[in-house]
């Protein structure tokens, strides 16, 4: 909550990026403790997080993103620990949230298999995703390039689209 706090503060006076960092998201054992432990310490100061800002008047210009790197297995980790079973990275599926700054409220975009393994419908890129992010933050993503031995660089590499379909 406190993080939260700060970053609204911080918001508030004109810094342009914050990050939140709450590490131990990764539950290769444990799971169902470990997961009801993060969201209880998260739930209630992300939302309150996003209604400071909203009341404030920041959120629709100020674009929150939860998310991680990867997502997770839908099955049990390789650990082989049936009684304390956690899951395992998952490149083929992974889910963030998006919350004001342009992002239109209330849609779900994309889907996975019917078992959660694979990324099927809507599929974006994390090439996609980092074009949507700079696109709600006013840059061309195939404009914004820096130079790097001698040959200038998209931080989108030769890739990435803008999902329109979020953008409000």
């Amino acid at each position: 909550g406190m993080q939260m706090l700060i970053a609204r503060r911080l918001v508030e006076r004109g810094v342009r990026f914050v990050q939140i960092n709450h590490g131990g998201w990764d539950h290769h054992n444990n799971l169902e403790a470990g997961i009801r432990d993060r969201c209880g310490q998260l739930d209630g100061p992300v939302a309150a997080l996003l209604t400071d800002l909203k009341q404030r008047g920041l959120l629709n210009d100020t674009l929150v993103i939860w998310g991680g790197e990867f997502g997770r297995t839908v099955t049990r980790d390789r650990n082989g620990n049936t009684g304390n079973a956690g899951r395992d990275h998952n490149g083929k599926a992974a889910c963030c949230w998006m919350a004001g700054g342009g992002v239109k409220g209330g849609i779900v975009h994309g889907a996975t298999d019917e078992l959660g393994a694979e990324a099927a419908e809507d599929k974006v890129h994390v090439h996609d995703l980092h074009a949507t992010i700079l696109a709600l933050l006013g840059f061309d993503h195939t404009k914004l390039t820096f130079g790097y031995n001698g040959r200038d660089f998209r931080l989108t590499d030769n890739f990435g689209n803008v999902v329109k379909e979020v953008i409000a």
